[in-house]
């Protein structure tokens, strides 16, 4: 336990070949892979044996323009997390779906039989999507606005919990001998009608083990932070400083006990990505190798999808010219856009500086250090008021995992950090989060209380 009494959580972040944008030019990456689902279980069973919370997949409908120099395709992850269940026996997964590109029933529909299948260990990462390309694959003209794909969300999550409440616990009865499956008297149209769906309901099965699957955010933008604060349950969130973690996590708590809930029921887990050596010149060499296998043209893609300006003319030697970044409404309400240019007026790097302290993680804390200068990491921003746990977002895959949980989960342990067997069996339970009623089951009154 930390000082404060909190168990930390752990996820592991798989992206394929791991989150340096050169990731899958280092000599020990297994890129050959990275299409085998064989991969995927290993690592989750890895993470499972160390008994991480989860196993978390990002995703995006729509292929990244700089394809080709990393790889940055995605493999939707609900079909991934199935085969991955079917390998594991306790460990959560917990996978992106978008808000802008997908109708509510048909992923109620999947995400409900991935926590019945895994006996409850789903979780819904909850996205708006931020690539504009995503627009064109859906017969949309153009990407709609931030604030308008926060009120589609809105209302979106709005419909799928109606959905997932639909059917009371008890609805199902299953008694053969007066031949009553179900009550219907317990299973409820929904009978929705907003600006952006028109659903009746009820789902189509039962109310699966977690009540609904865990509602996981990872926007920081102030749209993002008020729809945090009341739905999420846990966020995933960047943050290259203490300071701007502990303001981050002050501030989103607050948030939420103004909305009648209890903070210790959301979850902060900023990511870390950590080159780990035997020495902090050991780690340090690591980094700049993975560095120096990076393609500018990749790494300046990236900036003009985070910024909106083609710096590819630029001398990458040069100061990062800040003047030529102009914070239009719409890009400044992104989290990542002020992110680069809290690192910019911060730091005042070259640009190739920039590039690399981006190739990392897209922003995320990218430390080196030893062992137990990670653990000490952790451990400052989880006892200072930062985070509840982390997102471990290995450079490469597998190695930056294995040395990860091979030489710092044991000092999270004996230091009291982190668990070492399982308490419970649902993603619920591992989190700590209590499992939801439905809201169409009765109150209980003062005399039935």
């Amino acid at each position: 336990m930390t000082s404060s009494g909190k168990q930390l959580h752990l996820n592991l972040f798989i992206y394929p070949d791991g989150h340096h944008e050169a990731a899958w030019r280092h000599p020990d990456s297994e890129t050959d892979r990275i299409l085998d689902i064989s991969y995927y279980q290993e690592l989750a069973q890895r993470a499972e044996a160390a008994k991480f919370d989860a196993v978390f997949f990002a995703d995006g409908p729509s292929l990244a323009e700089n394809i080709q120099y990393a790889a940055r395709f995605r493999l939707e992850p609900i079909t991934v997390m199935t085969a991955i269940v079917a390998a594991t026996e306790r460990i959560g997964v917990i996978g992106t779906a978008s808000t802008t590109y997908t109708e509510p029933y048909n992923l109620a529909r999947q995400l409900s039989a991935l926590d019945h299948l895994s006996k409850g260990r789903a979780g819904w990462n909850i996205v708006t999507t931020g690539a504009a390309n995503a627009a064109l694959n859906f017969g949309l003209d153009a990407h709609p606005l931030h604030r308008d794909r926060y009120e589609r969300a809105e209302e979106y999550v709005d419909v799928i919990t109606k959905l997932w409440d639909s059917w009371e616990d008890d609805a199902v009865v299953a008694d053969r001998e007066s031949g009553i499956f179900a009550d219907p008297g317990k299973i409820h149209r929904v009978d929705h009608v907003g600006k952006h769906f028109r659903v009746a309901g009820p789902l189509n099965a039962p109310r699966s083990p977690q009540g609904r699957p865990v509602y996981v955010q990872a926007g920081s933008s102030e749209d993002g932070r008020a729809f945090a604060a009341r739905w999420a349950e846990a966020i995933f969130t960047a943050h290259q400083t203490l300071g701007s973690a502990q303001e981050f996590y002050a501030d989103i708590k607050h948030r939420a006990q103004a909305q009648g809930r209890d903070p210790r029921g959301l979850k902060v887990l900023p990511g870390i990505s950590p080159f780990i050596g035997s020495t902090a010149k050991e780690a340090e060499d690591l980094h700049q190798q993975l560095n120096d296998l990076t393609q500018p043209g990749y790494s300046l893609a990236q900036l003009n999808r985070l910024t909106g300006v083609d710096l590819s003319a630029y001398d990458l030697d040069g100061p990062f010219p800040r003047e030529v970044i102009d914070a239009d409404e719409e890009r400044s309400e992104g989290s990542r856009f002020q992110l680069v240019l809290d690192i910019v007026e911060r730091e005042d790097p070259t640009l190739r500086q920039l590039c690399h302290r981006l190739a990392g993680a897209r922003g995320h804390r990218v430390f080196t250090g030893t062992p137990d200068q990670v653990a000490d990491t952790i451990q400052d921003w989880a006892e200072h008021g930062a985070a509840d746990g982390f997102n471990v977002m290995p450079p490469w895959l597998p190695g930056g995992i294995e040395v990860f949980i091979d030489e710092v989960v044991p000092i999270l342990r004996r230091r009291g950090l982190f668990r070492t067997e399982y308490t419970g069996r649902t993603l619920r339970d591992h989190l700590g989060l209590a499992r939801p009623a439905s809201q169409y089951a009765p109150r209980p009154t003062k005399e039935t209380a």
